[in-house]
């Protein structure tokens, strides 16, 4: 397609000694969630009450910058329309060499009014710049807003800036994101047109891109390509096309890829045994896993592969062992561990000790979330405890946690199968008023009863609720 652009020790020793792994979830968990210093807060609300000019609102923004935690991006919002709202600008004091407002709100997530500040800066003294514009661009992309970044891109061209490789590299990897290839082949084109030289950058994204398409061969040619060029693939560049061999099952060739970075002088990061171990986990080579551990510091996303991976393959038993093990060694006991952990326990019908693992996590310091609750209610539904898988939905809403789409299917279907059709009826019509849909095996599964259950004026009743209308006068 692109031709043409030719360790743990000890404590940790005797777990993985006997350990086996089936298959794994990457789990990408951001626990952003944190309280704001309450001095903090009286501060911004002090600050925006003062600003009476634009140098007024940098040196909040720039005090803001400093806080930690870091304000949420409402209370960035909140100065970014403050400074838009102002009649009269300082452009002496416009800290746009540094970039420091455009790019902090770009990173807040407020691209629209960003681009209502370009317009205004626009029109005065201080023009924005190329470097400006890439962060503008670059927040439109990020927010799946390609089309709006491509007039952007026009747009600046006409006004004469000229584009750089940091440019197109943010064009491309947007593009690339929504697989719209026709688009990055005319870009890389324009590249080569205007004698901008693709970098490193620009072949990893593609490299990456292609082979989350499942394109590993092409991925491979742009990887020889790149090379040709005399452009040196770093660690990402490999990362990339070790994870598309890993999404194929094709584990030989992910570990030469992984074995040639040393041959290069690449040191492999953790996210490249990270992608290694997940692949391994899924062809269920544990054994493969073992000897990488003296080479990293496992990280939060390893320790998910490997508990995940442990309770889908039924060692949900060697996942406590580890859950053990990282406490032993003082580390932070994530609730996402806990609930890898008790979904493979309800999954393999151990529902006493999942009991057990789920009412000692407050002492632990961790608290269940929406996703906890799930597990330990389809645990319940699965094995007929449809009491016990009341009374957990009932203290999930005491605990301040709304049930969600799966909260609901799963207890519907757990009361469908209980014979507890008034109950699943009820959850069902809750479901509907709350904004949730049956999934398909909710429906499924009603269809199913529809057939096997003589006449029962409950079932039809859901069914009638989903169905169309003229199946409606059929049933």
């Amino acid at each position: 397609m692109f031709s043409s652009l030719k360790c743990y020790e000890s404590g940790m020793s005797h777990f993985f000694s006997h350990s086996s792994l089936l298959s794994l979830t990457v789990f990408r968990y951001f626990c952003t969630k944190s309280a704001a210093n309450y001095n903090s807060l009286e501060k911004i609300k002090r600050g925006l009450g003062n600003i009476r000019g634009f140098d007024d609102a940098i040196y909040l923004y720039e005090n803001m910058a400093r806080m930690r935690p870091l304000p949420c991006v409402k209370q960035f919002n909140q100065l970014l329309s403050r400074v838009v709202n102002l009649k009269e600008y300082s452009s002496a004091s416009y800290p746009f060499k540094d970039m420091t407002v455009i790019d902090g709100f770009c990173k807040a997530g407020n691209t629209a009014m960003v681009s209502e500040l370009l317009r205004v800066m626009e029109k005065r003294s201080c023009k924005p710049d190329i470097q400006i514009y890439n962060r503008v661009i670059d927040g439109l992309c990020k927010d799946r807003m390609i089309d709006f970044a491509l007039k952007l891109f026009a747009e600046i061209t006409e006004k004469g800036i000229t584009p750089n490789v940091v440019t197109y590299n943010i064009l491309v990897c947007g593009l690339c994101n929504l697989s719209r290839w026709r688009e990055v082949k005319l870009l890389l084109k324009e590249m080569v047109d205007c004698k901008i030289h693709l970098d490193v950058i620009t072949f990893s994204t593609l490299i990456d891109a292609l082979c989350k398409e499942g394109l590993i061969d092409e991925a491979e040619d742009v990887l020889h390509l790149m090379m040709e060029r005399n452009v040196v693939p770093d660690v990402v560049s490999y990362n990339a096309l070790m994870d598309g061999y890993c999404l194929q099952g094709r584990m030989t060739e992910a570990r030469n890829v992984f074995d040639s970075m040393a041959s290069k002088n690449i040191a492999p990061n953790i996210n490249s045994f990270n992608i290694l171990i997940n692949g391994y986990c899924k062809k269920m080579k544990i054994d493969d896993t073992i000897h990488l551990f003296p080479r990293l510091k496992p990280n939060f996303h390893t320790y998910c592969n490997l508990l995940d991976g442990l309770c889908k393959n039924g060692n949900a038993e060697q996942a406590l062992l580890l859950l053990d093990a990282l406490e032993h060694n003082g580390e932070y006991l994530h609730i996402v561990y806990y609930n890898c952990v008790l979904n493979g326990l309800c999954n393999a019908k151990k529902i006493r000790v999942a009991r057990a693992i789920f009412r000692d996590l407050p002492s632990k310091g961790l608290e269940p979330n929406v996703v906890t609750y799930n597990i330990r209610i389809k645990g319940c539904c699965q094995n007929g405890l449809l009491e016990e898988a009341k009374d957990l939905f009932l203290r999930m809403e005491q605990a301040s946690l709304s049930p969600n789409g799966v909260t609901y299917n799963v207890t519907v279907r757990g009361n469908l199968r209980g014979g507890k059709y008034d109950d699943a009826a009820r959850f069902f019509e809750e479901m509907g008023d709350k904004g949730f849909s049956p999934d398909a095996s909710t429906f499924a599964l009603l269809l199913n009863l529809l057939g096997t259950v003589e006449q029962n004026p409950t079932i039809l009743k859901m069914i009638q609720k989903l169905a169309p209308s003229t199946l409606k006068q059929t049933l």
